[in-house]
C-alpha cells in the first residue's frame, strides 16, 4: 500500500505524520527547506492543554522544558487590574509558551527515529494528478521526482500550492490586525506571568501604543507584541527601540532596566478559510485551510487539532479500503469549528477595536471587553475554547439508554485517571491517538483493589463481550468518576478524545450503534468520484462560489 504524501514539514504537517505512524500509517513529508527551521525568537506560538497533550503524547518530548508554562495571566487597564488568573496542579491549566522553531525541532527529532516516516528535504511540490487508486504528486528541486501516495495531505501553509493546484478559494479578510513583535531578553516585575495591557498611560508614541502584551518564555526571555494601527505604515527600527524603552520604563520604575534584544518582526493577522478542504483523495490542514489569530487565537492550535481529527479518519481507509462518509466528516467538523471560530472573532473585533463609542452608554463595558481578549488568549469561549462536533454527521442519532454527563456530546472529555486493561494506572488522554475507540466504565471503588478482583465481577464481562464486538478496535478502561457520570456509566470516546455518547449501563446494542455511527455508518461507499470533486472545484472558481 502507498504512503500518504503530506506536503509541508512544519509543526502541523510533521504532527500529522506522528500521528499517522502511531496508526500504523506510513507517510511521506515533502519538505520544500533543507530540513532545518531557522532560529526566530520573536515567532512563538501558544499550545492550549489540549494541543500541548497531542504533541506531547506524538513526539516524547519535555515540552515544559523547551517553552514555558505562564505562572499566571493579567488583564490591566491603564494602571488597574481589571482580571487575574493564577495557574496551579489544582485549577485552571496552564498554556504553554515555545519558540516555533524549537517545537518543529522537536518534532523533527522524533520523526528521525520513526521508520514509518520519510522526510524528503529540498522538495517542492508542483504536480498533483488523482485518479480512484491513489495521488500522483511531482516535485522539482534537486530530488524532484514522482511520488505516489494513498491519499495526499496539503499541510503546506498560506500560500499552499496544493490549495492552489486543487483550484480551491481562499476567500477572507486581510490584514485584520498588525502588530510590530520585539523579543528581548530583560527582568519585568512579574516573572512568569502573561499580561495585556490596554491603552496603558505612558502613551507617548499615539495610538500605536495602545494595546501591548507580554508573555514570557524560558532563559528570562519575553515577546511584546504592540498593536499597530489600521494601515501599512512602516514600523522603522527606531520606531520600534522607542517603543521596547518606553513600554519597559512604564513597567518599571520609569527608567528603561537593561535588556537584550534578540529578534524582531511584524505580525499581519489575516481571517481566510479555504472553501473546500477535501477534493477526492487530497485534503488541506492547518494554514493551507484556514487563517485565523486576532485577538489572542492562534492558527497553530488549530491545524494540530485538524490533523488530530483527519489522521484517525485516514487510518482506516488506508488500513481497510473505502470509508467515504468518515473522510467527509473530516471537512464537516473542523471547517465549521473554524468558521465558528473566525465569526466569534469578527462579531467580537468592531467592539473592541470601534473607540470609545460603546463604553459611553453601557455600563461594565471596558470590563466585558477585557473579559473577550482574555478569552482569546487563554483558551475560553467561541474565541478560543476546543470545538465540539455535537452537529456532527458521525453523532449517533436515537439511542433509548443515553444520558448526559458533565461533558457535552461531541466536546473534549475530562482527563481523568483510569485502570488500563492491564491494571496499570494512566491518564485517559494517554490512551487516544491509537486509532482505537475508547470504552470507559464508570465503576467508584475499583481504584483501591487489584484489576483481578474486579476484572471478571460484575458488569464487565458483558461490557468485555460488548467492546470485543464492536466494529472497529477498542479498549475498554476503567475510572472510579467522571464529572456528571453516575456509577455504572459508559463513555464511547472517540479516538481523537471527543465524547460520544454515555450510556446508564452496558448497553450492548445502543454501543454498537454509537460505534457503528462514529465510524460513519455501514455500507461505505463513495459519496463524491474523483473526477466529480475535481470538476466542482474547478466550478467553484468559476462561479465564484
Amino acid at each position: 500500500m502507498d504512503p500518504v504524501i503530506i506536503v509541508g514539514a512544519g509543526p502541523v504537517g510533521l504532527t500529522l505524520a506522528l500521528a499517522l505512524a502511531r496508526q500504523e500509517v506510513p507517510s511521506v513529508v515533502l519538505d520544500e527547506s533543507p530540513g532545518n527551521d531557522e532560529p526566530r525568537p520573536a515567532r512563538t506560538v501558544v499550545l492550549r492543554e489540549d494541543t500541548t497533550a497531542l504533541v506531547a503524547r506524538l513526539s516524547g518530548a519535555a515540552l515544559d522544558d523547551l517553552g514555558l508554562r505562564w505562572t499566571g495571566w493579567r488583564s490591566v487597564r491603564r494602571r488597574q487590574v481589571m482580571r487575574e488568573v493564577v495557574f496551579d496542579d489544582a485549577g485552571e491549566p496552564s498554556p504553554l509558551h515555545i519558540a516555533q522553531h524549537v517545537l518543529a525541532n522537536a518534532l523533527r527529532a522524533a520523526i528521525a527515529g520513526e521508520p514509518l516516516v520519510n522526510v524528503v528535504t529540498d522538495s517542492r511540490l508542483d504536480t498533483v494528478e488523482q485518479d480512484r487508486s491513489g495521488v500522483t504528486a511531482h516535485t522539482r528541486g534537486p530530488k524532484g521526482t514522482w511520488w505516489r501516495g494513498s491519499h495526499l495531505v496539503g499541510c503546506d501553509g498560506t500560500r499552499s500550492t496544493v490549495r492552489k493546484l486543487l483550484d480551491i478559494r481562499f476567500p477572507g479578510r486581510t490584514a485584520v490586525e498588525r502588530h510590530a513583535v520585539a523579543a528581548l531578553r530583560v527582568e519585568l516585575p512579574w516573572p512568569g506571568q502573561a499580561l495585556l495591557h490596554r491603552t496603558p498611560p505612558w502613551r507617548t508614541s499615539g495610538p500605536s501604543a495602545g494595546e501591548v502584551t507580554a508573555r514570557p518564555l524560558p532563559d528570562g526571555v519575553w515577546r511584546l507584541d504592540w498593536l499597530l494601527p489600521p494601515g501599512k505604515d512602516l514600523v522603522t527600527p527606531e520606531l520600534l527601540v522607542t517603543r521596547i524603552r518606553e513600554t519597559l520604563a512604564g513597567w518599571t520604575d520609569g527608567t528603561t532596566p537593561p535588556y537584550d534584544l534578540l529578534d524582531t518582526g511584524v505580525h499581519t493577522v489575516h481571517h481566510r478559510l479555504a472553501r473546500r478542504w477535501r477534493v477526492g483523495r487530497v485534503f488541506v490542514a492547518g494554514d493551507a485551510a484556514h487563517l485565523l489569530g486576532a485577538l489572542g487565537t492562534h492558527g497553530l492550535d488549530e491545524g494540530l487539532r485538524d490533523v488530530d481529527n483527519l489522521a484517525w479518519k485516514l487510518a482506516p481507509a488506508w488500513h481497510n479500503g473505502p470509508h467515504e462518509a468518515l473522510l467527509d466528516s473530516y471537512q464537516t467538523e473542523r471547517r465549521g469549528a473554524v468558521a465558528a471560530r473566525l465569526r466569534a472573532a469578527d462579531q467580537v473585533l468592531p467592539v473592541l477595536r470601534g473607540g470609545g463609542g460603546l463604553r459611553g452608554f453601557v455600563p461594565g463595558a471596558s470590563r466585558g471587553q477585557d473579559a473577550l481578549l482574555a478569552d482569546g488568549h487563554l483558551g475560553h469561549g467561541p474565541l478560543g475554547e476546543p470545538a465540539a462536533y455535537a452537529a456532527s454527521p458521525l453523532a449517533p442519532r436515537h439511542l433509548e439508554h443515553e444520558v448526559p454527563v458533565g461533558t457535552p456530546f461531541g466536546s473534549p472529555v475530562t482527563d481523568v485517571r483510569v485502570t488500563a486493561e492491564d491494571g496499570t494506572f494512566v491518564r485517559l488522554r494517554s490512551r487516544l491517538g491509537r486509532g482505537a475507540l475508547l470504552v470507559v466504565l464508570i465503576a467508584p471503588g475499583t481504584g483501591v483493589w487489584d484489576r483481578k478482583h474486579w476484572v471478571s465481577a460484575g458488569l464487565m464481562p458483558r461490557l468485555a463481550a460488548a467492546v470485543t464486538a464492536l466494529p472497529h478496535p477498542a479498549e475498554l478502561l476503567v475510572a472510579e468518576a467522571y464529572p456528571g457520570a453516575p456509577a455504572h456509566t459508559v463513555l464511547l470516546v472517540r479516538p481523537d478524545g471527543h465524547l460520544v455518547t454515555a450510556l446508564n449501563g452496558v448497553r450492548p446494542a445502543d454501543l454498537y450503534a454509537a460505534a457503528e455511527a462514529t465510524l460513519g455508518g455501514k455500507g461505505q461507499e463513495s459519496t463524491e468520484p474523483v473526477e466529480d470533486a475535481e470538476n466542482t472545484a474547478r466550478a467553484e472558481q468559476r462561479t465564484g462560489a
